[in-house]
């Protein structure tokens, strides 16, 4: 074992290499010492801020060199990193700093959020602060995801690893000084996990402002990409280029594409495998608060089509029915998990309580079945989460704002099946009166959800969707409009 804070993780890299390139984005690159520099520079702005030991610090910025130095800024002054969507309403994001309470706010214009100190994009530290090594200052947990909840209001996932980095182990496939492409939004957990661990490895990580599945071949051909992570509607993005196109580009680089993030459809999984190699894509199964995870290669998934892989080491799995008792291999149930290491010791929550079963094993709502070799398969989620191009949507979130809007008596949301995207937010609109619009609901929603939980499709009607309880079922909802 060999640590390393995270404060001095970049330094470490730059006195090994301070010319090799650390971070691409765009046009722009910056060395490792380049970057070592200037997130010194960075740290002390922070500091003069307010940031101190385990503060949170939300990471509010689009894909961009400034998200990853603030990120590494953050960690030099032993505080952790909460990103979370720049495009954010301001409503949702007063929620997660109303929760988390960070002491400083990347990305926001001063004011916006009361009397939290927010410093706008496009921040710059004061020229006159030093870019020299600062005393090393290591945070309690190394980041802190948000997510929304099953009621409608985020929560933060907070990692119970410290801000350390172990330069010898070697977990999923992070070797050290690989080139490494992330074409994801930081502010989700995969695309940031790849980015900082890549990082923490001395790589040469290279980021794009969105996915563009001709840009993703570009980069990976002149850049030599030799690790990527991919979502599997980017995989059907880049199948979907004309042949030629495809057949043009040099992926002969790649060692290890990781794609995980949502259910992969059968027929992409085989064509990415037969264009990528089997030995070069892998699959993983798991949350942002892991409690466990599966792993699959494409060699592998070829013998056991429509497996997500076994469990990894160091984490238990098991299928149960209603009751918590355990399934035999075949029959379907709810999927749980639990680390060897013991419940709470990977994540706790801040916002919301933990959905668990006796001896601490916890569920992430999925159901599968588990075969006689112990490989995993999903079948369909008990919760009514929305995976949409990666992104997880929670109805009750859609449904509150639906709501809020004048002349809406109630909602119900669900997700309908798209080619693309995997899955797309549907929204079933009660409005008795027949007084709202299309167009004025939209105006309304723009002002309390982050564009992608808005619905692309939506249907009015005139009868109740949920009972007197309150309650709807989502799930005869979605099969009669699929029946439809």
């Amino acid at each position: 074992m060999n640590e390393v804070s995270l404060s001095r993780v970049i330094a470490y890299w730059a006195d090994r290499d301070p010319d090799a390139p650390a971070i691409s984005h765009d046009d722009v690159s910056v060395t490792r010492a380049e970057l070592d520099r200037r997130t010194n520079r960075l740290a002390r702005a922070f500091e003069k801020l307010g940031v101190g030991q385990d503060d949170f610090v939300t990471i509010a910025l689009p894909n961009c060199l400034a998200f990853l130095e603030s990120v590494i800024a953050t960690w030099k002054v032993g505080a952790t990193p909460l990103p979370v969507s720049y495009r954010l309403p301001a409503l949702e994001r007063d929620q997660i700093i109303e929760i988390g309470q960070p002491t400083l706010v990347v990305g926001a214009d001063p004011g916006s959020h009361g009397d939290t100190v927010c410093v706008p994009v496009g921040f710059e530290p004061d020229a006159a602060l030093s870019d020299a090594p600062l005393p090393e200052r290591t945070a309690r947990y190394w980041k802190a995801m948000t997510s929304g909840g099953s009621t409608g209001r985020p929560k933060l996932i907070i990692s119970e690893e410290p801000a350390v980095a172990d330069l010898e182990e070697e977990k999923l496939g992070f070797v050290p000084n690989l080139t490494n492409l992330v074409p994801g939004p930081l502010y989700h957990n995969g695309p940031f996990i790849f980015a900082l661990l890549g990082l923490r490895k001395g790589h040469h990580v290279i980021i794009t402002s969105r996915f563009d599945a001709s840009e993703t071949l570009r980069l990976i051909e002149e850049n030599g990409v030799e690790m990527m992570y991919l979502v599997p509607t980017m995989m059907q993005r880049l199948l979907a280029l004309p042949e030629q196109e495809r057949a043009r580009r040099d992926v002969g680089s790649l060692k290890v594409v990781w794609h995980m993030a949502a259910p992969c459809p059968p027929w992409v999984k085989e064509a990415m495998i037969e264009w990528f190699g089997g030995e070069v894509l892998f699959e993983l199964y798991g949350g942002t608060e892991a409690q466990g995870y599966t792993v699959i290669t494409g060699t592998e998934w070829l013998t056991r089509k429509g497996s997500v892989g076994k469990p990894t080491e160091g984490f238990r799995m098991k299928v149960v029915d209603d009751d918590g008792k355990e399934l035999p291999a075949g029959e379907i149930g709810e999927i749980f998990m639990l680390p060897e290491s013991g419940q709470g010791s990977t994540y706790h929550y801040v916002g919301a309580e933990v959905r668990d079963m006796e001896g601490g094993w916890e569920s992430l709502g999925d159901m599968g079945y588990m075969d006689e070799d112990g490989y995993l398969f999903l079948t369909d989620r008990r919760t009514d989460m929305i995976l949409s191009g990666g992104a997880n949507i929670y109805p009750a979130e859609v449904e509150a704002a639906i709501d809020a809007c004048p002349g809406v008596r109630s909602s119900a949301v669900i997700g309908l099946p798209d080619q693309d995207m995997g899955s797309l937010v549907h929204a079933i609109v009660d409005a008795p009166n027949g007084d709202v619009t299309e167009e004025r609901l939209l105006v309304h929603l723009a002002d309390s959800l982050v564009r992608y939980k808005i619905p692309r499709t939506i249907e009015f009607v005139t009868e109740p969707v949920r009972d007197d309880a309150g309650k709807t079922r989502r799930t005869a909802l979605r099969a009669a409009r699929m029946r439809a």
